[in-house]
């Protein structure tokens, strides 16, 4: 297809928030199906921080806010992993003192301040007509306040929890699925040359899809999740009985880092918190280790059972993406340009029953996504049901349930 010779706009991207394989594949898609329509793309760098940090003269080096980009450039990066832009937990509505960039530190003086005002300027600026962010829940909730205030904005989903609410898939959620298998399937080897329990932490905050899906695909014996404040002892007996029925000799959880102790809480790995008011989770997939152990002499003849313990974490967030995360951003990219070439905005590109689709982008911030625990997860065997799959779409739980 020939390139048009008319300018139709300028078309800003950035991504925040953890990096997930997916995200250089929807910047490519959507910049060059828009440079072929006629759009300059400037691709915003850092997430939130770079359009936060512009400093409004010619002079200035601004190279680390912002980057114009061509289809060189986004066919370096598109079939890699992580982000070629950069990411940040930058939060401009609510901008601590300390992180203020220091060309406005006489302007936005209070301990906590919104800046919202600062990045439509600095939007305006650059001369940015649509914006595309892709990220999770924190990052467009950013998003969500700049269409409140007029700017015109079309999101995309992304994060490895799924949690997004509005849609039934969020690109890097294959990808992690997918690298959890891996790395469970990996590990039994050694669990069961040792005749021991594998426990194995993944993400997921407040919501336990991570957890569930591979222990549905075969990955675990047994899975906790945010949603369900598990008993310790349940688990342990049901561990034992796992191992013990096993001829290896072995048994696996998952645990998801935002999973409780019954009348606990969720553990840290310290009290520091990031812009968006999240402390950084960690540590409880050990302390379920070590409780498991302690207690297995009691379902166990008095024997106790070794366990292996590993945070998968990063190792499922790096890499290339899968077949899926490869897809699903380019569709995403192409959804958004369908819709900013009709002229409509304030919405977010999605999956919902197997069809891409796009919503209000206000559904981020007016509801949540989490496991429908009556629904999909057994609290009497700490695991998924395995029922009722008729008529679900791809990953069986969705923003709908």
């Amino acid at each position: 297809m020939a390139k048009a010779n008319k300018k139709t706009g300028v078309i800003g991207i950035l991504t925040g928030g953890g990096d997930v394989p997916g995200l250089n594949p929807a910047i490519r898609a959507i910049t060059i199906r828009a440079l072929r329509e006629g759009y300059q793309v400037i691709g915003l760098r850092r997430g939130w921080a770079g359009i936060t940090e512009l400093i409004h003269d010619p002079k200035a080096d601004n190279s680390n806010c912002y980057q114009t980009l061509t289809e060189e450039v986004v066919n370096k990066a598109g079939r890699t992993g992580g982000t070629f832009l950069h990411t940040s937990r930058t939060n401009p509505t609510k901008m601590k003192k300390d992180n203020v960039p220091e060309h406005l530190k006489d302007k936005y003086s209070d301990e906590v301040n919104d800046m919202t005002s600062e990045v439509l300027d600095n939007l305006d600026f650059l001369g940015v007509d649509y914006l595309i962010p892709i990220g999770g829940d924190d990052t467009l909730s950013v998003a969500v306040r700049l269409y409140q205030e007029g700017f015109k904005v079309v999101a995309m989903p992304k994060t490895m929890d799924n949690d997004v609410p509005g849609t039934d898939y969020c690109i890097g959620f294959s990808t992690c699925i997918t690298r959890t298998i891996q790395l469970a399937n990996n590990l039994r080897t050694s669990a069961g040359s040792h005749e021991r329990f594998l426990v194995l932490e993944v993400f997921g905050r407040y919501a336990g899809f991570t957890a569930m899906l591979p222990t549905m695909a075969g990955a675990a014996n047994r899975c906790v999740i945010p949603e369900y404040e598990f008993d310790i002892e349940q688990l342990a007996q049901l561990m034992v009985y796992d191992r013990n029925k096993n001829p290896s000799k072995y048994s696996v959880a998952l645990v998801s880092e935002g999973a409780m102790f019954k009348g606990g809480e969720m553990i840290f790995e310290n009290a520091a918190k990031d812009a968006f008011g999240h402390a950084k989770l960690g540590g409880i997939g050990d302390l379920v280790s070590e409780e498991l152990k302690e207690l297995s002499p009691k379902y166990n003849n008095g024997r106790k059972i070794n366990t292996i313990t590993q945070k998968l974490s990063y190792l499922t967030r790096g890499g290339d993406p899968d077949a899926i995360d490869s897809i699903v951003p380019m569709a995403y990219g192409n959804l958004a340009l369908d819709l900013i070439g009709k002229g409509i905005h304030g919405r977010l590109v999605c999956l919902r029953n197997g069809r891409y689709d796009n919503v209000p982008i206000d559904v981020v911030t007016s509801s949540k996504k989490i496991v429908n625990v009556k629904k999909y997860y057994n609290t009497e065997r700490l695991r998924p049901y395995y029922k009722s799959f008729a008529m679900t779409p791809l990953f069986i739980m969705t923003s709908e349930s």
